[in-house]
């Protein structure tokens, strides 16, 4: 190399200007790898929402034999599908009405929505491999909330939007679902009581396949809704679009397509808890049951009310019990049911606030991609072990086993998930029991 001192200066100069040049080209890799891995998890979100909400439109459809599973779920996609598209209401409530944008922007909030979606995934997978309904909703929304809180303090969240749009919508929501239900299905029955119950149940199911495509329509225009929200939450964070922009089409459809395949699958656990679980369904109780859901969701939607369908959908379930005369309610499966809904939100906001604590020890993209990773591994570890007693087309409809587990039992369970989960994600770590196999039923 050349020891003239004009040319090492030169030398120099055109390194400062690499680095110069450089830095900011890294920089925008590194925002647009965590944006990728937002939208990819939150996509993964409406995915799960899907397959672990499928039996709040169909569950009653397919217990009293009104439509085939794998023909159910089809169904259900499409409507899902079909149903995304048509309202936006939803969307914007979870963009504005939650999380307060102010103070807050770039990576720092990426990382906020990247670790309550994580939150939301979890309880979700976790609550399905259980078998218990509980709310896609309240688990995104605890999650974000959870992220907010740690990151930002109480001002990171919208106090008033939580209790608003999230508290009394979910306490009110299934005590007015069962009221309709029960009166739907008390006048129903009363109406057909001369009626042979042969040709009830026939004609029945014919009106279920409308209500229950009535609810999957629904379930479309609320739930999709708030995957949307959330993107856009990233976008705007990402500079992307700003707080007032619409929310672009490729969003809408890419959360459409997200919860549509997500229903396809069939959340087979949880359908089995709905339609097998909590009473035994006619065709009159499951049309009055899933006419219920649908009005109460589609009104909700309109009104840009993020409900919880599983919320309203279990609340019909139960009401449609009471309302028929000489039906038997579980209530035993109803009160594990109850507190899920009860702890979703502080379990899934603890693991939402455990996540951005993590990424953000961690730091810039390699702290998204180490949560990303434990996101993957436990979901598996939950996944994998479900296969030991899985629950499909085939047997979703078997006679529910008397003397179901207790409240303990399901803890139990849950330990055991649990420690599957750390397995997964610390295979270097102690090794622990295999744990027992989760039952057929919840």
């Amino acid at each position: 190399m050349s020891t003239d001192p004009l040319c090492s200066a030169a030398f120099q100069d055109l390194q400062g200007v690499d680095n110069t040049c450089l830095a900011p080209i890294m920089e925008d890799v590194a925002e647009l790898l965590i944006l990728t891995l937002v939208i990819i998890t939150a996509l993964a979100f409406d995915f799960t929402n899907g397959f672990h909400d499928t039996g709040n439109a169909m569950a009653t459809s397919i217990a009293t034999g009104a439509l085939k599973p794998r023909t159910a779920v089809a169904l259900s996609a499409v409507l899902n599908l079909v149903g995304a598209f048509l309202s936006v209401a939803v969307a914007a409530t979870v963009a504005k009405g939650i999380v307060n944008l102010d103070g807050v922007s770039g990576d720092a909030l990426l990382t906020i929505v990247f670790a309550g979606l994580v939150g939301g995934i979890l309880w979700n997978v976790f609550t399905w491999l259980l078998g218990l309904p509980s709310s896609s909703s309240h688990a995104l929304f605890g999650g974000l909330i959870g992220a907010a809180l740690i990151a930002l303090g109480t001002s990171g969240v919208v106090w008033g939007g939580v209790v608003a749009k999230i508290l009394l919508p979910a306490l009110l929501a299934p005590v007015v679902a069962g009221l309709v239900a029960a009166i739907g299905t008390w006048v129903v029955h009363r109406i057909v009581r001369g009626v042979p119950e042969k040709a009830q149940e026939r004609g029945f199911r014919w009106g279920q396949v409308g209500s229950a495509s009535l609810v999957s329509l629904a379930h479309g225009t609320n739930d999709a809704q708030k995957t949307m929200g959330v993107i856009f939450l990233a976008l705007v964070a990402h500079g992307t679009v700003t707080a007032d922009d619409h929310i672009p089409f490729w969003v809408i459809a890419a959360c459409a397509i997200a919860i549509a395949l997500g229903t396809y699958l069939g959340g087979w656990r949880v359908i089995r808890t709905l339609g097998k679980g909590l009473v035994e369904i006619s065709s009159p109780q499951g049309m009055a049951a899933e006419t219920s859901s649908a009005a109460i969701i589609l009104t909700s939607s309109s009104l840009g009310l993020p409900l919880s369908t599983t919320h309203v959908a279990t609340g019909s379930i139960l009401g449609s019990g009471v309302g028929r005369p000489g039906a038997e309610v579980r209530w035993g499966v109803a009160g594990r049911m109850g507190v899920a809904w009860l702890i979703t939100l502080p379990a899934s906001g603890l693991v939402g606030a455990a996540c951005w604590f993590l990424a953000d020890l961690i730091g810039g993209a390699t702290g998204i991609l180490v949560v990303f990773a434990i996101l993957v591994a436990a979901c598996f570890a939950m996944w994998r072990h479900s296969r030991k007693e899985p629950i499909n087309p085939d047997n979703v409809n078997d006679e529910w086993e008397e003397g179901t587990p207790s409240l303990g039992d399901a803890v139990d369970e849950a330990m055991a998930g649990v420690t599957d989960v750390a397995s997964a994600a610390c295979p270097q770590g102690r090794a622990v029991a295999e744990p027992p196999a989760v039952p057929a039923t919840v």
